[in-house]
């Protein structure tokens, strides 16, 4: 998953986790849960509750490392964004925006960096802080302070690494074994085809799966759709169904909808049918999961949102 903005609630046997960056399955003890995208705080160091944990997880060599520095900055262009515009894109200011940034300017550090010699990797991590220090002169950055903490988290997931894209090879290829891959975020929010730009950063479309990590298309079987019955939204972007009345707010203290990361309310609506075909003209489902219809059980009436209207003619596809 592209970061640890996504928040995944998970209830197993009446104990209630949030994971931001762990794959869901890193409660199963008989399944290998595997990252290819990782946050500077390693909170997954930190994770209690769980036994033997470390025995199952992997971490890519080619995940590239969020550090503070992109958090703050994160803040920052949100702050930016207010003043110049007016309007903010609703980050959780988790620093994935400026990682991505990073990556693409091909300035990112990555696990394999931090993990081969710590001499170089101290004077690209310097170099990048000073970029952008120059950039947002306000920034604070304790460079040494960083570095050492960072040489102490090498140490501590140094046995967890592995060359990810042969993992993933071996995984397909060995003996016969269920792969599960779980996306983070809606397919609205996709870089590429969400509702640009109150979006992530990443491809939170099925293709994330061959981007993200390294897997052939020919080796994606089944796609499950997870929707609820009925739509809801954290942060800003359009949002056609969405009831700001009673209807709304009964969606949201029934559904308990609340961004996981965040702990804002999310907005909530009716089920919008154009984005729900419009993600699945993308993903191409084989089936769907549908959550949350209890929620609607005390609603004499349920809408549905069936078509859009573009200058007075209905459209059949999501503009």
């Amino acid at each position: 998953q592209g970061g640890n903005n996504a928040g995944h609630t998970v209830v197993v046997d009446g104990k209630e986790y949030d994971f931001h960056l762990f794959p869901s399955g890193i409660i199963n003890q008989k399944a290998i849960s595997f990252i290819a995208q990782l946050k500077s705080y390693f909170s997954l160091c930190l994770l209690t509750g769980l036994k033997d944990w470390e025995k199952r997880l992997i971490i890519s060599d080619r995940a590239h490392i969020v550090f503070d520095f992109h958090q703050a900055v994160d803040g920052l262009q949100e702050v930016q964004r207010q003043a110049q515009e007016g309007k903010n894109i609703g980050t959780t200011k988790k620093g994935i925006g400026p990682t991505y940034s990073s990556k693409a300017a091909r300035t990112g550090l990555r696990i394999c960096d931090l993990l081969s010699d710590f001499d170089e990797f101290s004077s690209r991590f310097k170099n990048l802080a000073q970029q952008y220090k120059s950039m947002f002169p306000t920034l604070e950055i304790d460079i040494e302070g960083q570095l050492k903490k960072l040489k102490g988290y090498a140490e501590k997931i140094r046995p967890m690494v592995r060359d990810g894209v042969y993992f993933m090879y071996e995984a397909l290829h060995g003996s016969p074994k269920k792969i599960l891959v779980e996306g983070a975020n809606a397919a609205l929010l996709d870089i590429d085809f969400g509702t640009y730009p109150f979006v992530t950063s990443s491809n939170c479309t099925v293709g994330g799966v061959c981007t993200g990590l390294g897997v052939p298309p020919q080796h994606v079987g089944d796609v499950y759709g997870v929707v609820k019955a009925y739509t809801t939204r954290v942060g800003i972007g359009a949002f056609p169904t969405e009831q700001i009345n009673e209807i709304g707010d009964l969606l949201q203290s029934r559904g308990h909808e609340w961004g996981v990361t965040t702990g804002r309310k999310r907005r909530c609506g009716w089920l919008d049918l154009v984005i729900l075909k419009y993600a699945h003209m993308i993903n191409g489902f084989t089936a769907l999961a549908l959550t949350k219809l209890d929620i609607l059980d005390v609603l004499d009436e349920i809408k549905i949102g069936v078509a859009y209207k573009l200058g007075g003619k209905r459209i059949p596809y999501f503009p």
